[in-house]
């Protein structure tokens, strides 16, 4: 099960496509609406296992997705209108660079007919496109952009690892079991300003140890470059199967200010969005729960189209305590471009400042089938008929335990019957032999004298 997981996964992906791009170059309020989602079905494989004389085994987990049309709504061939994403992120990462690199840029912009949105399809934004623009931008500024060929979004995550993970076997320590003791060989990660923000904490994600108290879990994601705390919300079932879930408390993604020990994180803007461009080639690119799901609301006035809400973009995590194996979860993340009005890049227009969504995902899946009945039947089923065994043998027990009082109590009465009556007849036979020695007469001396001669 851990080699293999046999449990069905799915990523579900949902655009936001601008329905205003001229607009908002005119410093208008971006106008977004939801589209998809466009699902994919999720294989996970480890390779590379090494086991260690330390208790340690490696691997490198790979994932495959393939789309599923059916489960979607809508194709990979739809085209939807979002921010140019390379072009606007340069625009930001070069901001404080000087005027005349600037203007160069936007020159070079110009003539490859590069705007502030694009209108592509979902396919090309999420697994790349060929863009001549990322060739112009490394001859304009060296290492702005270090990668080639094609750019998009998830271009990296299909048929790829997510890094070279070592965790505890537990054959020493079972509270250790698939705690993490390395990840691409580090103790730490170096992209946040904090000892505490670079730790990396916790399982990677799978299953935990077992026995499991309800507090708290936590897990390194290389996803957002860095190790993520849940916290215990309320025990349930699943399918029949005792759970606790886990979710994202309020501080996940609150800024320094709201939570000092998020400052390492920082630089922050408001609280709900943890800027990651240290771990994304320093690109403008901040994550949040889909929808800014608690988040400032500062960040969902300042576009139109979002709707927050705890069931369709909270995550969770449900998992047996007593084996530490999740049985329904759903990590849920949104990407964010941070774009604005850059001047002498004429490109950006009069765009105002904005943490504008791209996309949200969620990965998710739940034991089914033979996995969960035979789950079911090991550590549901069996255990409560042992339970009810022990009260059924309990119940048959008393009666046998009252008759063997009983028995034992008319057995002694017995004997109690037994021993009065010897003793009655022991004291008759004593009286008549004491009445016939009183009417004896005396025997005289001479007598028993001759009776001895």
């Amino acid at each position: 099960m851990w080699k293999d997981i046999p449990v069905p996964f799915y990523m579900t992906v949902h655009f936001f496509e601008v329905m205003n791009p001229k607009e908002v170059l005119r410093g208008a309020k971006p106008v977004l609406s939801q589209r998809g989602p466009y699902v994919y079905r999720e294989f996970r494989y480890k390779t590379n296992i090494t086991f260690h004389d330390n208790d340690t085994v490696s691997f490198l987990e790979y994932r495959n997705l393939f789309f599923q049309p059916h489960l979607s709504n809508g194709t990979e061939d739809e085209y939807i209108i979002v921010p140019n994403i390379l072009m606007m992120g340069a625009a930001v990462m070069m901001e404080h660079l000087p005027n005349f690199v600037k203007l160069l840029l936007s020159g070079a912009l110009a003539g490859l007919k590069q705007e502030a949105f694009m209108n592509r399809t979902v396919g090309e934004i999420m697994w790349g496109y060929e863009d001549p623009l990322i060739d112009t931008i490394n001859t304009l500024v060296p290492g702005l952009i270090p990668f080639k060929g094609k750019f998009g979004l998830f271009a990296e995550l299909n048929n790829s690892n997510s890094g070279l993970f070592t965790v505890n076997t537990g054959m020493k320590d079972i509270s250790r079991v698939h705690m993490v003791d390395s990840w691409n060989g580090l103790k730490k990660v170096n992209y946040w300003r904090s000892s505490e923000c670079n730790m990396i904490n916790g399982t990677a994600g799978e299953m935990w140890p077992p026995f499991m108290s309800p507090t708290s879990l936590e897990f390194y994601s290389p996803d957002a470059c860095r190790s993520m705390t849940l916290v215990y919300e309320q025990s349930g079932k699943f399918e029949g199967v005792p759970t606790y879930r886990f979710v994202a408390p309020k501080t996940l993604f609150a800024n320094g200010t709201d939570y000092p020990p998020n400052e390492g994180f920082c630089p922050c803007m408001q609280s709900g969005i943890q800027n990651v461009s240290t771990c994304r080639l320093n690109a403008p690119i901040f994550i949040s729960h889909p929808h800014f799901y608690n988040a400032d609301p500062a960040l969902v006035n300042a576009v139109e189209g979002l709707h927050p809400s705890k069931d369709q973009h909270g995550l969770f995590l449900d998992v047996h305590p007593m084996t530490g194996i999740p049985m329904n979860c759903s990590i849920k993340l949104q990407l964010n471009l941070y774009i604005k009005q850059v001047s002498g890049i004429i490109q950006t227009g009069k765009i105002k400042p904005v943490v504008l969504p791209l996309l949200w995902f969620a990965e998710s899946g739940s034991i089914e089938g033979s996995v969960l009945k035979q789950f079911y039947t090991n550590l549901v089923l069996i255990p409560s008929l042992l339970d009810y065994l022990q009260y059924i043998f309990l119940g048959l027990s008393v009666p046998l335990i009252i008759s063997a009082a009983v028995l034992m109590a008319m057995s002694q009465e017995k004997c109690s019957l037994f021993w009065s009556s010897n003793k009655k007849n022991s004291d008759n036979n004593k009286a008549p032999q004491a009445t016939s020695a009183e009417k004896l007469p005396p025997v005289k001396g001479t007598v028993l004298r001759e009776a001895r001669l």
